[in-house]
C-alpha cells in the first residue's frame, strides 16, 4: 500500500526544534508523532485547526461537552460563520449556551441536543461538503457523569458522516481516551477508522500526549486533501 506519511514538523507548530520531537513511521497511511514531554492535546487541536478554520466559515462541534471547544470554533468563524454543536446531555447544551451569552457571537451557533450520529441528517445538505473543521473530543463529560461515554459505534457512524460533510482541505480532530471504561476499545477502532481511510483522499497524524504509557491521550488529525474526489 502506499504511503500518505509526510514529515511536516513546521506545520505541525508543536515542537520549536527537533529534539523535543520523533516520527515513527509506518507502512500504513498514519502518521505517529510522539512528544518527549507532555503537551496540550486540546491546544494542538487547536493550532492544527486555526490553519484552515476562518471568518464566514462552517464547523462542527461533535461532543460539545462543557462548550470550551464550541466557544473556540465559533470565534474562528465569527461574524459570519456558523458552528453547529452536537451533544445527547441537556446539562452540556445549558452549560454552553450559557459560555456564549457571555460573548457576542450568539448568532454564529446552532447547538443541537442529539446525538452526532444525526450530523448528517440534521445539518442542512447545502452545507454538505462545505464543512471546513469538525471536532471529537471522546469519553465522558469532565465535572459530569462518568458512565455516560461516547460509544464505539455511534463515533465511528459519526466519523463516517463527517468524511461526506468535509470541505476540500478541511480538517476533522478527534481527541481519544485509553484508559477508562470503554476508552480502550473506541481508542483502538478509530485507529483502525484511520487505517482504512482512502490515502488519495485524507492525510492521517496521530499525536501523543506522552510516550511513557500505552494508556496516554491521542490526537488524531484528518486532512482532506485537496484533490480528494469526495
Amino acid at each position: 500500500m502506499a504511503s500518505a506519511l509526510k514529515v511536516a514538523y513546521k506545520s505541525l507548530g508543536i515542537a520549536n526544534n527537533l529534539q523535543n520531537l520523533y516520527c515513527i513511521i509506518l507502512p500504513y497511511p498514519l502518521l505517529f508523532i510522539a512528544i518527549m514531554q507532555r503537551i496540550s492535546l486540546l491546544n494542538t487541536a487547536h493550532n492544527f485547526i486555526k490553519k484552515v478554520l476562518h471568518p464566514g466559515d462552517i464547523a462542527i462541534d461533535a461532543t460539545i461537552g462543557n462548550g470550551h471547544d464550541t466557544l473556540f470554533l465559533v470565534e474562528q468563524v465569527y461574524p459570519s460563520g456558523l458552528v453547529f454543536g452536537f451533544d445527547i446531555q441537556q446539562i452540556a447544551i445549558e452549560s454552553t449556551k450559557e459560555k456564549i451569552k457571555q460573548t457576542n457571537y450568539p448568532n454564529c451557533l446552532a447547538l443541537i441536543h442529539a446525538s452526532h450520529t444525526e450530523m448528517y441528517n440534521t445539518i442542512p445538505t447545502h452545507y454538505h461538503g462545505n464543512i471546513k473543521a469538525i471536532m471529537f473530543n471522546l469519553g465522558y463529560l469532565p465535572g459530569g457523569d462518568k458512565t455516560i461515554i461516547t460509544s464505539t459505534d455511534s463515533t465511528i457512524t459519526a466519523l463516517n458522516s463527517s468524511c461526506h460533510l468535509l470541505s476540500s482541505n478541511g480538517i476533522i480532530t478527534i481527541i481519544a481516551y485509553p484508559g477508562h471504561s470503554g476508552g480502550d476499545l473506541e481508542t483502538v477502532q478509530v485507529t483502525n477508522w484511520c487505517d482504512q481511510l482512502d490515502i488519495n483522499q485524507f492525510e492521517v497524524h496521530v499525536i501523543y500526549s506522552s510516550t511513557d504509557k500505552q494508556s496516554a491521550p491521542r490526537l488524531f488529525v484528518i486532512h482532506k486533501l485537496t484533490n480528494s474526489n469526495e
